[in-house]
């Protein structure tokens, strides 16, 4: 053994040694339909004046540390009631990062359904905290609510993570059934929306009812997906101690001023997730002619289907041959065998996927 080897195995928490870094695969010269984003740039004269904009940003200054500006076009983008707090991240990985951070401490649980968004358990094992994962329904990706107001009665879990919709199943979980596990929920649930540009529906109205609520969307998934920018709405109080952890400076001042420039042009962006919204039902219909597949609701702008048992791999593996990347969830949770995952791209960019897709079935 080497003295590196001796010394990680020294000081690295056993739990970190025992992680994979969250791997993101090359796309360079391929049709990129792996990642959830939008496959729209900006318009050209939306890309002109921004341009034009950037050429009096003083890089040379630190970044406003509390983006006021970008906060208040945030607030009035969508509405959000002055007796809230806003809260930026960089990207929603580390908003995610912040709350477990904040509540973390020996014999502390985060829970969420499973299969869910991978940050959850990686950040759950990052700050030393038991993660509690509560199996979806195997037959459609449901919540198995006996089982999860179960898991919260045992477990008290200081944090609950649910995504409106799931990712990576696309379906969009029952409002009433979210305001049961709020209810029941010793600790903070934190309502992921990072794909309701595609679902139109939200819980930031019911923030004012429950105090342990808290919303956490994404520009990502909008069309800014580089700028890498997150934010947390719910009650000062809690956003308050979270701030305390955040690191000085964390949204710079690009992707500040970058920001609060898309957001004015919000209408450009609602119209792309329109036809996002369109080309995803063309998308599920196209997928579902063809022979042998499950092909799953979606309110994202992804969808999830099940390929033929056992090719769920040779599938993945024949798509990238032709140059065409998606996700590949076979092999993660035993509810996603030979399960794939596509997002929505451009029409051209579909009929591609769906052409080599039916060519690899043999169709």
């Amino acid at each position: 053994m080497t003295l590196t080897k001796k010394l990680i195995e020294q000081w690295v928490r056993p739990e970190i040694r025992a992680l994979h870094a969250y791997h993101v695969p090359d796309a360079r010269d391929m049709i990129k339909l792996d990642a959830m984003e939008n496959p729209y740039t900006w318009p050209a004269y939306l890309r002109g004046d921004w341009i034009e904009l950037l050429q009096d940003v003083s890089v040379n200054r630190y970044p406003d540390p509390s983006a006021r500006a970008l906060k208040d076009r945030l607030r009035d983008v969508y509405a959000i009631d002055d007796q809230f707090e806003i809260l930026l991240g960089n990207g929603s990985d580390e908003l995610i990062q912040l709350i477990a951070m904040a509540v973390a401490a020996p014999g502390r649980k985060l829970l969420a359904p499973e299969p869910a968004f991978v940050m959850y358990r990686m950040i759950a094992g990052f700050v030393g905290m038991e993660y509690v994962g509560v199996p979806l329904r195997a037959e459609n990706f449901t919540l198995d609510m006996p089982a999860i107001l179960a898991a919260i009665k045992q477990h008290q879990p200081a944090v609950v993570f649910l995504a409106y919709p799931n990712n990576p199943t696309g379906n969009l979980f029952g409002e009433d059934e979210i305001i049961q596990i709020i209810e029941a929920s010793p600790g903070l649930v934190v309502v992921d929306e990072a794909y309701t540009p595609f679902a139109q529906a939200s819980f930031l109205p019911h923030l004012a009812k429950y105090e342990n609520l808290l919303v956490m969307r994404t520009l990502s998934k909008l069309g800014l997906a580089g700028l890498r920018l997150g934010f947390l709405v719910g009650a000062r109080g809690w956003l308050e101690q979270f701030d305390k952890l955040r690191l000085p400076y964390n949204i710079n001042t690009l992707t500040q001023v970058s920001a609060e420039f898309a957001l004015t042009y919000a209408d450009v962006f609602d119209g792309q997730t329109a036809q996002i919204r369109e080309d995803r039902e063309r998308l599920a219909q196209a997928l579902a002619q063809l022979p042998g597949l499950e092909v799953f609701p979606s309110a994202a702008n992804f969808i999830l289907f099940r390929a033929p048992a056992g090719r769920g791999r040779e599938l993945f593996a024949a798509l990238k041959a032709t140059g065409i990347l998606i996700k590949n969830l076979d092999g993660g949770s035993p509810l996603l065998r030979d399960c794939l995952r596509v997002t929505v791209g451009k029409p051209g960019e579909n009929r591609a996927f769906i052409a080599a897709l039916g060519r690899a079935l043999g169709a």
